[in-house]
């Protein structure tokens, strides 16, 4: 029996990817910098902002100077514009209703600066109770680490065992692996279903509805 469900942020709970993008060519366009469509950024993302900034800066340009910069353009635009167009995706409100009401376990795991996990979660969920709420941390390594999911287990005080980690990602499915938890992968996410497949989680959902303990 599962005690605690550990859930991805982007990608799983919420669509971000539209507000993600809209800030990111924000914050390259400022600094001269050649900007991507939407379309381009759910293979940019999941494995932090730094990460993300790399990605996007053209070939010759991803310095740690130009990361830094690109992130002090894009954090304080993010941090007002992040709830613009982001909405979470269909069940996942209803999901998280019924697993409360059955007394279970919530947490959120993301590789999402922690200061904006912290306000989407609460924007978007109000009602919901969550035993963790987890982003990236300052001197804590990112998924698929996993630290931030053994942080989780001793506030939640359960075992590996008892605990279903849920993510949209090959990074999620990694993360899951590492820290030794059962792992289900959800295919309307921003990564396709062959990325998750090649991890091979014990489960693979294509509704909210059918995550069920």
């Amino acid at each position: 029996m599962k005690k605690l469900v550990i859930f991805d942020l982007d990608g799983t709970l919420l669509n971000t990817i539209a507000d993600l993008a809209a800030s990111t060519n924000h914050a390259l366009a400022s600094l001269g910098f050649p900007t991507h469509d939407t379309a381009a950024y759910p293979f940019m993302v999941g494995n932090g902002i730094n990460k993300l900034f790399e990605r996007a800066l053209p070939e010759g340009e991803k310095t740690e100077d130009n990361i830094r910069r690109v992130r002090q353009a894009f954090v304080p635009h993010y941090d007002v514009h992040n709830a613009d167009a982001s909405s979470p995706y269909p069940g996942i409100p209803e999901l998280l209703h019924t697993l409360q009401s059955q007394g279970i376990q919530l947490a959120v795991a993301s590789n999402k600066y922690q200061a904006a996990t912290e306000k989407l979660v609460a924007h978007y969920f109000p009602h919901i109770t969550f035993t963790a709420v987890f982003g990236q941390r300052e001197g804590i390594n990112v998924k698929p680490d996993p630290t931030i999911v053994f942080d989780i287990l001793r506030i939640a005080n359960v075992s590996k065992d008892e605990v279903l980690y849920v993510g949209d990602s090959g990074v999620d499915m990694q993360t899951a692996i590492n820290a030794g938890v059962t792992s289900c992968g959800v295919t309307w996410g921003f990564r396709p279903r062959a990325e998750l497949e090649a991890l091979q989680p014990d489960y693979i959902v294509d509704k909210a509805e059918e995550i069920h303990l």
